[in-house]
């Protein structure tokens, strides 16, 4: 039985780095990974051109999707990524240690172990360019030759490691809002016990005083 040639399947982060003036090259970077997808040597699922901004915000500058080449800002693995990475969980897994707290992994797994999600996000540093992709790719020396005169640095992880922890997270903004939502409630409901009893004090006064008036 022949192997599927376009294995594994990988989420890449490329980076320019230290020098901001190189991250113009991320779109020269799409662009040949562009062309590598049409010879056949590579296969991109979704890929996009993103910056980070100085509170933390991603935006997409350019992206191709699959068959045909549309967008995948609002869809796809590509997409899910940024989602979390730029919104406020990305606060969170950009730490040392991904520093998903108890809401995401054991307690004691976030100690010792650096999530994918933190890596991925770290990557994509404040007013820098960055260029993510998922592809499947024969070897790891075919995008490393094409776009090694760039001055790229790769960061490259297994997608289903990217898919679960997405999963993860999505599921932890989710109790997040839950708790959210119930916070909020339980402050309304106390609010208007705190109110309705101030109320009731205030007739009882008026009470009073209009009885000890009626007494004098």
């Amino acid at each position: 039985m022949s192997s599927n040639p376009y294995s594994p399947d990988n989420v890449l982060v490329v980076t320019f780095g230290e020098d901001p003036e190189k991250d113009e090259n991320a779109y020269q970077a799409l662009t040949d990974l562009k062309q590598l997808d049409s010879q056949d040597q590579i296969k991109i699922t979704g890929a996009a051109v993103v910056t980070r901004d100085s509170e933390g915000r991603i935006e997409v500058k350019s992206d191709v999707g699959e068959d045909p080449y549309v967008g995948t800002a609002s869809g796809g693995l590509i997409g899910l990524l940024i989602g979390i990475i730029g919104g406020p969980l990305g606060m969170l897994i950009g730490g040392t240690y991904g520093m998903l707290v108890g809401a995401l992994f054991d307690i004691d797994e976030v100690d010792t172990t650096e999530t994918v999600l933190g890596e991925i996000s770290k990557q994509v540093q404040p007013t820098r360019t960055a260029v993510l992709a998922q592809v499947t790719e024969q070897s790891p020396e075919v995008i490393a030759a094409a776009i090694a005169r760039l001055g790229v640095e790769v960061l490259r992880r297994p997608a289903v490691a990217v898919e679960e922890e997405i999963a993860v997270a999505e599921e932890a903004q989710r109790k997040a809002k839950q708790e959210a939502r119930k916070e909020l409630h339980d402050a309304r409901v106390d609010k208007t016990k705190s109110d309705a009893h101030a109320k009731v004090e205030e007739m009882k006064a008026k009470f009073h005083h209009s009885k000890a008036g009626a007494s004098a």
